[in-house]
């Protein structure tokens, strides 16, 4: 085998291209001089000739992120190159030398260097070779700029700004405000006036404040439009249209969201690999796609630092993976391993500190070079270190271009329009600074500047740097625009790399097979990383099909157990097919990721469903088969190998069905909560129109359609006749029998199932199913070919110290102890800002955590005090705690977000009057007055950040206010007005500490103190920052470190210098440095001094002498008011409640629609019953997610600000669903009673078990389950399990004679005494008319008639005659009153309706008494629940 390629040249495989090129015509990343090359003599030039302008743009080498492992890939390199050259001298051996394709593929490299075994490794001229090669194949690379002028986007923007509620959902004023919006929507300009050029290699900086474009302009530019409401202007990518590259070249342009969002259970070599192979060439010289595929994430892991990282799980929020740094990067690679030309990144250094941020667009400027990409990337609270890293920078102000041009001039740019920045202010927050009114600063001597938007660009569009923008972009389009030959240099690049047969109308690299194969190749991967869930999957077939199997034991071969049958039949369809709802969730939480897939042209989306699919028919079939043979021979069905396969095959062919019916119910509809309102009312049609629950000859005329679309049916339908066309049940019941008939010959008795023959002692299962259900054995073959298929004065001053010494914090990981804090002492003071820095990893929020007494586990050491003496019981409740993450209940307002606060936190001694007063002024130093009656949810993330500061001011905290990353994801503007406000409550005597990331040197200098720390929760610094942090820079200065920039940030230098970040060193080692230095030991004498100075005064008293600060029956009435507020405001919720009952009530009703007094009908009535309590599946769903939700809130926040009790959120979740359950029932029975003909004088009872009884009992019993579970989805799978032992029991699937040894289950299943109660009030005490299919006939002995022979039979068992005086053909039904039919067939009496009603009652009592004890033991209770099993340490 000739030349085989290094890795690195096959991430930049591509296809040929007549005139194109990725060469930038200045030096790149790697100095790649170009001009050596020796040009062979009619060699085609691949020069796009668009030099990028000569800026004093950072680079980046090429080993910056793990120089050992590129320095072993360059020795892998060489070793590979070694080989080559012996395989060439091998080939040239035995290949004739005129072969010119071999002789092709053998050449050898004309740099002597190269050739030389004993010349060290040069990775340059190792990608010169690698450029050399791809023409040696013919394969010449591509890339794509941008170029825009009068860009224009509009978007819709709200009519309203109040949020819906309930009230106005169901105002029909506001339907017809819906439908006026409709047809004269409300339109606004996004962004107007914007143009310039882009090119490959050049990297651009977009700014601005939220909300002024910049995500608009970058989606805009990566041709994602769909969301806009019309998009107008000139875009071009070289010589393309927009709609030309998103039909035929989507994959080659790519928009990066701000969140890294990956399948969670996938490694990173795993995720990377994907992309990689989804976008493998078709010309990859010699090399297989596997391999390419391998080869391209090793070198990408590579450079990317992320080899030790290959086999570990990108993960998310739920499951532990890669750090976000180390995510970042994933992202980075996936993009590039896709080999898109064009690239936007958007915010994505959101969270990361300043040097794993640095990192980040290093590697962005990495890719760039090494590519020649064209790179755009927006940034909020972007540092000066990474400004120097983009060659140009476009700054938007309200939609508005204000800037677009070269980076290092952008600063001089406004300087000389009339503003400057304040000191040391980094040149990004300075060009944001400038749109912003209340930050700009105008020069002294400067009059008449910009101040608006429309000013802003039209100065910008008379500038000499918007008239250059504007000549390139001229230069752009004449020269690239209507390119014939560079349109079809691209073309021919593009397409080259296409597998044969993929097509030319579609942007997919591969074929559809491929496609698939990748993707069931990745579907398997997610498995094998979720290996509990498809366990669980496997454990629930096993354990239902026991728990089924045992309860219909052995059923005989005779006609009492023929109803059993059908119900065991049934029951196997539906629980395979409808345990695929629980895909729902999984498949909403993807959808992103398949979406920015198929946005890359990765793959079709229709793909990934097939590959879900077909990855699932084994998974399927082995549960089938688990479930079919344990429910089969349990229950013993009919033991032939053909009627086996036959049950077996419509099971499989039934749930593949149903998978695929619910992924596209989940497809269709972009809500989940919508997909699963629809989804539960499919399982109400599809279960009752299979045809057990009502016949098909009792159906109406108006819905019997259903049947026919309903796959369930054709598989019910199968199944049973499969089963019964061997079957010939011994009859159970021949009449007349008993004293008075001991003689009678068979000739005179008949069997009273539907079916018999007189003088037959069995009934033919074949006759059965066809007389009762209308099904047919001929019909069985038929039924597969038709399954084709989610101010500040205001605030208490602070007079007491807080102090740590040594504090020490280890935990336990993988067996082993790891220390995270290091004798950390510190303390914060009255009046002062103290900031909390370090690395990602440092230990900052562990410390802030360790500090503020919200740790659960490991082992904290030290001392903690407040005045040198020990913390108060309530140091929780006298400290305020903001956490990163603004986690509010979104429908409450922000005045009543911060007077909930201030009811539960402040004591109850203090007037609600006052409180009420202290929450405006709270609001006024937030700065929240105009944004008080808005709902938190619909808060920037700016404003919800002050919500969280509010809500702990509210609280009125006398001691401390500890803030956790309160800048997370702001931009500069928001974040230095987060900062300044915090500067004025440290003013007015509030103790304040605060872990930062990436703060500007402006925001850096705020602060009053730092405490430093470094890896392993070592201190590095703790002490005063200094004016301009010269006290900080001159302690770091003096003990070794270089010398700090005048222009540098403090905060990255500082950071740079102790080694901060994933790739830096240090060769000081800085703790020990700060153990050693006079600072330190002035640190341990102020802490001795303010304890001795502390313990000379009064200790600070407990306020509080019970846990919380008021009753419970009032933290009960506040949370029921507002969880009353949230239900009211959130329609979508209330309404699909509402709806599924009236929709339910509705067709469950219509379906058994006046329903008849025979045997038959009497039977459609229980079923009507049975049926509207299988409502309780999707309602107990429903109410399961806002249960979870607001535990999730008092998780996170209020249970650690010890705001309330646990026993009051459950007390409120419970009591807040009863009434509007309660009204949903109301509707359910006005829509269902009188429709399925139910008489007017038993309504009463009926009304109080389905109406008031029912839905406690769902509600609480949804709710006990949700109390254990920690997701939604996790939650509805357990309700589904548990509910099934509900339904099974209850005497109808199958009745209680038939029961068994499971008779015991029937008297602990709730249902069992709802369906009693209702059916036996409903019909009880009735006459039953026997239809004519359920008339027995029977022959009398000769000479008697009808009423003398059977007499004696009627008065003793019941029935009547219909033709008493006839001598033969008596017609006899065996049941007269709607007594003996239930008695005997459904152990229901109708005298025990008010014990079932008490006993109900009781389970509602039970339930509601394990919603309190499931929580306490598996949310209040910490450690284990089995610790006695546990052996102790000695």
């Amino acid at each position: 085998m000739s030349d085989i390629q290094s890795p690195l040249q096959d991430i930049a495989e591509e296809s040929p291209s007549g005139t194109v090129s990725r060469s930038a015509s200045q030096p790149t990343l790697l100095n790649i001089d170009n001009s050596s090359r020796t040009q062979p003599e009619g060699e085609l030039h691949h020069h796009h000739d668009r030099p990028r302008r000569n800026s004093n743009v950072s680079h980046v080498d090429i080993d910056f992120f793990d120089p050992d492992g590129v320095g072993e890939l360059r020795r892998t390199l060489s070793r590979k190159d070694d080989q080559d050259k012996l395989t060439r001298a091998h080939t040239r051996e035995k290949e004739p030398l005129n072969d010119p394709e071999k002789g092709r593929l053998s050449s050898t490299s004309s740099d002597a260097t190269l050739n030389d075994p004993d010349a060290p490794f040069d990775f340059q001229k190792t990608l010169l070779r690698v450029i050399r090669k791809r023409e040696e194949h013919n394969i010449k690379p591509r890339s794509l700029g941008i170029a825009f002028r009068d860009l224009r986007v509009s978007g819709l923007t709200a009519a309203s700004s109040y949020f819906p509620t309930l009230g106005s959902v169901l105002n029909p004023m506001s339907i017809v405000e819906n439908l006026q919006s409709l047809r004269h929507p409300n339109v606004r300009d996004i962004l107007s006036g914007f143009e310039g050029v882009v090119k490959p290699g050049e990297m651009i900086l977009v700014l601005g404040n939220p909300g002024s474009g910049c995500s608009t302009l970058l989606k805009t530019l990566t041709n994602q439009r769909k969301e806009y409401h019309a998009v107008s202007g000139y875009v071009h990518y070289d010589a393309f249209s927009p709609e030309e590259l998103a039909k035929h070249f989507r994959g080659d342009v790519q928009y990066c969201p701000e969140d890294d969002v990956h399948f969670p259970t996938l490694t990173v070599q795993q995720t990377i690999s994907f992309a990689a192979a989804a976008r493998t060439p078709r010309d990859r010289m010699l090399s297989s796609r596997k391999a390419f595929a391998d080869r391209v994430t090793t070198t990408l892991a590579t450079i990317f630092g992320l080899k030790h990282a290959l086999h570990t799980p990108v993960g998310d929020a739920a499951i532990r993976g890669v750090s976000g740094g180390e995510k970042k990067r994933v992202s980075i690679s996936e993009s590039l391993a896709s080999r898109a030309c064009i690239g936007a990144w958007d915010n994505s250094t959101r969270g990361l500190d300043a040097s794993t941020a640095l990192e980040f667009v290093r590697a962005l400027r990495l890719s760039t070079d090494t590519f020649e990409l064209t790179t755009l990337v927006s940034i909020y609270q972007a540092a000066e270190s990474l400004c120097e890293y983009f060659d140009k920078v476009c700054v938007i102000d309200a939609g508005r271009m204000v800037y677009f041009g070269p980076a290092d001039q952008a600063k001089q740019y406004f300087l000389d329009m009339g503003y400057e920045p304040a000191n040391r202010q980094t040149t990004p927050d300075f060009l944001v600074a400038v749109t912003d009114p209340n930050a700009r600063i105008p020069r002294p001597g400067f009059s008449n500047q910009p101040r608006t938007a429309a000013e802003f660009a039209e100065y910008f569009r008379k500038s000499p740097q918007g008239r250059a923008s504007s000549a390139e972009v001229d230069e752009y389009l004449t020269r690239y625009v209507g390119n014939h030959n560079q349109k079809t240099a691209y073309v021919e690049s593009a397409r080259a790399e296409f597998a044969k047969g993929s097509g030319n109308a579609n942007p997919y690299m591969l074929r559809i097979p491929q496609q698939i194969a990748i993707v069931m190749r990745r579907r398997v991967q997610i498995l094998l990383g979720n290996k509990l869930n498809t366990g669980l999957v496997l454990f629930s077939f096993v354990f239902q099909g026991l728990i089924m199997g045992s309860v219909f034991l052995n059923s005989p071969e005779e006609t009492s157990a023929f109803f059993s049958r059908g119900g065991v039949l049934f029951f196997a369809i539906l629980f395979s097919a409808l345990s695929t709802m629980a895909e729902i969730p999984a498949l909403y939480s993807q959808r992103p990721i398949v979406n920015r897939h198929q946005k890359s042209a990765l793959y079709r989306p229709f793909v990934e469903a097939m590959a879900l699919t077909l990855v699932d028919v084994p998974i399927t079939l082995l549960t089938s088969v688990v479930f079919s043979i344990i429910i089969y021979f349990m229950v013993g069905l009919q033991r032939s190998a053909g009627q086996y396969f036959i049950f077996l095959l419509f099971l499989f062919t039934m749930a593949l069905c149903m998978k695929a019916w619910f992924r596209g119910i989940a497809a269709m509809f972009a809500s989940e909560a919508t997909a699963q309102s629809v989804a539960g009312i499919a399982v109400l049609a599809l279960s009752i129109y299979t045809g057990f629950t009502i016949p098909k000859p009792s159906m109406i005329g108006a819905l019997r359609w259903i049947t026919y679309i309903n796959p369930l049916k054709y598989g019910f339908e199968s199944v049973m006749a499969n089963e019964f066309h061997t079957l010939r049940g011994s009859c159970s019941n021949l009449v007349p029998q008993g004293p008075g008939y001991e003689n009678v010959s068979i000739d005179n008795q008949v069997c009273t199932t539907v079916g018999a023959v007189p003088g037959q002692s069995f009934v033919e299962g074949q006759r059965f199913v066809g007389l009762a259900y209308g099904f047919h054995y001929s019909n069985v073959w038929m039924e597969p070919s038709a399954d084709t298929s989610k101010a500040a004065v205001a605030a208490p001053r602070m007079n007491d110290i807080f102090s740590w010494k040594n504090i020490n914090y280890t935990v336990t990981v993988d067996g082993a102890d790891r220390r995270l804090l290091s004798d950390v002492t510190g303390y914060v003071a009255p009046g002062k800002l103290t900031a909390l820095m370090g690395e990602s990893g440092a230990g900052k929020t562990t410390l802030l955590n360790v500090l503020a007494m919200r740790t659960d586990t490991g082992v904290v050491r030290g001392d903690r005090f407040v005045n040198g003496q020990a913390l108060p019981a309530d140091f929780q409740s006298q400290s305020g705690y903001v956490q990163q993450m603004d986690t509010h209940v979104p429908f409450s307002t922000v005045r009543e977000a911060l007077l909930f606060s201030a009811k539960l936190r402040q004591p109850r001694s203090v007037p609600d009057a006052e409180k009420e007063a202290y929450v405006e002024k709270c609001l006024e130093m937030c700065g929240l007055v105009e944004h008080a009656d808005a709902s938190v949810g619909s808060l920037s993330i700016e404003h919800k950040k002050r919500t969280t500061i509010g809500v702990e001011l509210a609280a009125k905290p006398k001691l401390l206010l500890f803030l956790d990353e309160p800048t997370s994801g702001l931009d500069s503007q928001s974040a230095w007005a987060i900062i300044s406000f915090l500067r004025t409550l440290a003013d007015n005597g509030q103790a304040i500490l605060c872990t930062i990331h990436q703060p500007s040197a402006e925001l850096f200098q705020v602060f009053d103190r730092m405490l430093l720390l470094r890896k392993g929760g070592q201190t590095c610094y703790f002490g005063d920052i200094g004016r301009n942090a010269t006290t900080l820079i001159d302690y770091f200065e003096r003990n070794g470190a270089r010398t700090c920039l005048p222009n540098e940030n403090p905060a990255e230098y500082m950071l740079d210098v102790i080694g901060a970040g994933a790739t830096a060193t240090s060769e000081q080692d800085w703790y020990s440095i700060w153990k050693a230095a006079p600072e330190s030991v002035a640190v341990q004498e102020e802490v001795e001094k303010i304890h001795v100075e502390g313990r000379s005064r009064p200790a600070v008293t407990t306020e509080l002498l019970s846990e919380f600060a008021t009753p419970w029956f009032y933290q009960t009435w506040q949370l029921l008011k507002r969880d009353f507020d949230a239900h009211w405001r959130d329609p979508t919720y209330i309404m699909a409640k509402l709806v599924l009952n009236a929709f339910g009530g509705l067709f469950i009703g219509f379906t058994f629609f006046k329903a008849k007094d025979s045997q038959q009908g009497t039977q459609n009535k229980l079923f009507a019953i049975f049926m509207a309590t299988i409502l309780s599946v999707p309602l107990s769903n429903q109410l399961q997610v806002p249960f979870i939700k607001m535990r999730t809130i008092y998780e996170i926040r209020e249970r650690p600000s010890r705001m309330y009790s646990w026993t009051a959120l459950l007390t409120s979740q419970i009591l807040i669903e009863l009434p509007w359950n309660i009204i949903g029932s109301f509707i359910l029975f006005i829509c269902w009673y009188w429709t399925v003909g139910f008489e007017n004088s038993r309504a009463g009872y009926t009304f109080l078990m389905l109406v008031v009884a029912f839905p406690a009992y769902y509600g609480s019993f949804g709710q006990a389950v949700a109390a254990m579970a920690p997701s939604a989805e996790i939650a509805a799978v357990l309700f589904s399990f548990l509910f099934s032992f509900v339904i099974t029991f209850n005497g109808v699937m199958q009745p209680y004679s038939r029961l068994g040894w499971w008779q015991w289950m029937y008297h602990l299943s709730p249902y069992t005494y709802l369906v009693e109660g209702l059916l036996g009030q409903a019909i009880g005490g009735y006459q039953v008319n026997c239809s004519p299919i359920e008339f027995s006939t029977i022959n009398p002995p000769s000479g008697m008639t009808c009423e003398q022979y059977m007499n004696p039979y009627i008065a003793s068992m019941g029935g009547y005659l219909t033709n008493p005086t006839a001598s033969a053909a008596c017609q006899f039904c065996s049941v007269r009153t709607t007594d003996e039919f239930l008695k005997n067939a459904f152990n229901i009496y109708y005298s025990h309706r008010w014990r079932n009603f008490g006993i109900f009652v009781a389970f509602i009592c039970f339930n509601v008494f394990l919603v309190f004890a499931l929580t306490y033991l598996f949310r209040i209770r910490k450690g284990s629940l089995i610790p006695s099993f546990r052996r102790k340490k000695n």
